[in-house]
């Protein structure tokens, strides 16, 4: 068995039940459980997790870059928890806490901190012990009553139910028992929604994740704008004499829940279901070798890279969608997933400067799925538009586009280190050049890849993106990931394509 499926077996042999927020991991975590998610202390709080840079004894001179890469990215899944936990104030039933920010946060550690082991071990080091024992961390500084109960959430698997019609419950294996109220806060909760969830505007609803109008969770009229009243805005980046190689890959091979970029081992590490082209195995559990392995959906076999996005829902009033699936209502995401109409991914070239190859196993983001609440819009790059008016686009809205295609354009940062493959926050290494094209100092020009989504949405069907519950399912939260698995001699092809300003593929 490889160490790939061994890795699948052990993630999914302690999966939770749907109901209970997917706290994965491979053994007990501290639970907190606040006496009330809007007690005033808990706004004080923060989160404090262990550190364990002592545990990691002499680390081989070949790990270190990336053991110290992983520390950062440690370090950084903490400030994204308190962000999270701050936003959330006011939010959630009584485990909302436990379910939404400190499981999850324990489950991240957890991959991060096997990691490193294996990168140590990998090296000719020893595998540090006791790292899992140290991932869960606790709130501090307020929590009202709040209590860590260790002991009853231990013994691996967890069965969960959820019951639509009232108050959903989560039964543990330990003896945990968690109950939700049935109406729900603003925002959303992350899997503990009961009868109802709140609109967006305080008030309760009692028709469940859907309003009676078909808006998702968080949305409203107000965040669909008529494509026609949109002035034209489009700003494409400029691309000089440089050429176009498209990669043509289909259309949706499968979907998960997972980010094997940003939450690698963890299976429903994005809370948000993603559609993937391209290499056939992706997710949560995706190594290089497993990548390098897997067949590929593209028409030319030598690319096997990983190109995925969040998925679109059609929403309608009474709609569970895949309930009981994970990223479905246990994460807010509710209605009928659709597959795009058509997807077209195209390498680009610069103004500036020929393209240099992209080194194989290349991770790059786009966008950013926190933009609504959490991080705030800084790395937002969400454009939506119609395929009859693809010159007016709109980053914050919904477009609608009558009889015409819906449309998301994912543009993807282009200026490469000519280092690293991945960085602690997977933005520092590839970044977006100047308006004119330049890269930044040390920095060099790659293809850049671009990914248009078109899809068929029936005139007056509300739909939403899917989104971690915090995010509203808001149209800037949009984003894309791309995992470069081409051989070196099909990426040579793209770059001789974009440098000579011919069209291929």
């Amino acid at each position: 068995m490889s160490q790939h499926q061994r890795g699948q077996r052990r993630g999914r042999a302690v999966a939770i039940g749907v109901a209970a927020a997917l706290a994965l991991g491979g053994g007990g975590y501290a639970a907190f459980t606040a006496s009330a998610s809007a007690d005033d202390n808990v706004a004080a709080a923060s989160i404090a997790c262990p550190r364990v840079n002592e545990l990691l004894g002499s680390v081989p001179g070949q790990a270190k870059a990336e053991v110290d890469r992983d520390l950062v990215q440690v370090d950084a899944l903490t400030q994204d928890a308190n962000a999270r936990l701050h936003a959330a104030h006011g939010q959630g039933g009584q485990n909302f806490v436990q379910n939404a920010i400190l499981g999850p946060l324990r489950d991240q550690r957890v991959a991060l901190f096997d990691r490193i082991g294996t990168v140590m071990e990998r090296t000719g080091g020893q595998r540090p012990q006791n790292l899992a024992g140290m991932a869960s961390c606790s709130l501090q500084n307020g929590g009202g009553g709040g209590q860590a109960d260790q002991g009853s959430q231990q013994g691996g698997q967890q069965s969960g139910q959820d019951n639509q019609a009232g108050g959903g419950q989560a039964t543990q294996a330990g003896g945990g028992q968690a109950t939700q109220a049935g109406g729900g806060q603003q925002g959303g909760q992350n899997g503990q929604n009961g009868a109802g969830t709140g609109t967006g505007t305080g008030q309760q609803n009692a028709n469940g994740p859907l309003g009676a109008d078909g808006f998702a969770n968080g949305l409203s009229a107000a965040d669909f704008v008529d494509i026609r009243s949109v002035q034209p805005n489009a700003n494409d980046p400029r691309l000089g004499r440089s050429g176009i190689f498209t990669s043509r890959c289909g259309v949706s091979d499968h979907n998960n829940p997972a980010n094997f970029i940003v939450a690698p081992g963890v299976e429903n590490g994005a809370h948000h279901v993603h559609d993937y082209v391209g290499n056939k195995t992706s997710d949560g559990f995706s190594t290089n070798d497993s990548l390098a392995a897997g067949g590929t959906t593209c028409a030319n076999q030598g690319d096997k890279s990983a190109y995925y996005w969040p998925v679109v829902r059609i929403t309608q009033a009474g709609d569970q969608g895949d309930a009981n699936e994970l990223g479905g209502q246990a994460d807010n995401n509710i209605g009928t997933k659709i597959k795009a109409s058509s997807v077209r991914l195209e390498f680009r070239g610069n103004a500036k400067s020929k393209v240099t190859a992209m080194p194989e196993f290349l991770r790059i983001i786009t966008g950013d799925a926190k933009a609504a609440v959490t991080n705030g819009p800084a790395n937002a790059r969400a454009q939506w538009t119609c395929s009859n008016a693809q010159n007016r686009r709109l980053t914050d809205k919904y477009p609608l586009c009558g009889s015409a295609r819906t449309v998301r354009i994912l543009d993807f940062p282009s200026c490469w280190d000519g280092q690293n493959t991945d960085s602690a926050n997977h933005r520092t290494h590839v970044v977006f050049p100047a308006a004119d094209g330049t890269c930044q100092n040390g920095f060099k020009a790659i293809p850049q890849l671009r990914m248009t989504l078109s899809y068929n949405i029936p005139q007056g069907s509300t739909f939403a993106l899917d989104s971690f519950p915090e995010e509203l399912h808001k149209a800037i939260t949009d984003h894309g990931d791309f995992v470069n698995v081409m051989s070196p001699g099909l990426m040579n092809q793209v770059v001789r394509c974009i440098n000579s300003g011919r069209r291929c593929g």
